[in-house]
């Protein structure tokens, strides 16, 4: 019988990791931080609870984990990109339909952040990673704006940050409200069509707004 190895041992806590995780991810994304249950996360896992304290230590840093993850797994998206090889223009166009569709494909993100603003952002000020992991965006867009100047496409001015919030902010409130603006103005917004037609404004508006325009 193989003796089992330090590779093993790593293997196997890797995958009991990433399962307390990703059941984490999704009773959290259901019942935010007060309705999870550690007993629940541990049973969707497969494993003993005790091991959601052997890892993590307590449901606040479970918690605090999984936000680090969701914020590592959109800016390993942004990062596949490549958009340093791009034309400026393409490369912002590429980002603000990414945003969007991250967005659209991943309602436990829209509904786990807007968790985390109820209890004032705690634990990603508690966080060793997610300010780190959230930085190369920025720079991103700085870079891509920088670009857009020089080629004569984006205007002076820009500050890559406001620029990013702005885009991101256009994205997360159509999906983090999408039920609520259905109702208010009695149009389903949750349509295939209708996503499809927020998404091609959302890129013209942000791109008209950050266009090097000739004079009148």
């Amino acid at each position: 019988m193989r003796k089992r190895t330090t590779e093993d041992d790593r293997t196997a806590t890797e995958g009991t990791r990433g399962a307390l995780l990703k059941a984490a991810r999704a009773a959290f994304a259901e019942g935010g931080l007060e309705g999870a249950r550690v007993d629940d996360i541990a049973r969707r896992a497969g494993v003993n609870k005790q091991l959601v304290y052997h890892y993590f230590g307590s449901k606040d840093a479970l918690y605090t984990a999984v936000i680090e993850e969701v914020y590592h797994e959109i800016r390993e998206q942004e990062a596949a990109l490549a958009l340093g090889s791009l034309p400026a223009e393409e490369a912002m166009r590429k980002l603000i339909e990414l945003s969007f569709d991250y967005l659209e494909k991943s309602p436990d993100f829209v509904r786990i952040l807007a968790d985390e603003n109820t209890h004032g952002g705690r634990h990603l000020q508690n966080s060793g990673t997610v300010a780190q992991t959230n930085r190369p965006i920025i720079e991103l867009m700085a870079e891509t704006i920088e670009r857009g100047v020089e080629e004569g496409v984006f205007r002076r001015g820009l500050n890559p940050l406001h620029i990013y919030l702005s885009i991101a902010g256009m994205s997360f409130f159509y999906f983090a409200n999408i039920h609520t603006l259905s109702h208010a103005f009695n149009r389903p917004l949750d349509t295939r069509a209708s996503i499809d037609e927020r998404r091609a404004h959302i890129v013209d508006f942000a791109l008209n707004a950050i266009r090097r325009h000739a004079p009148a």
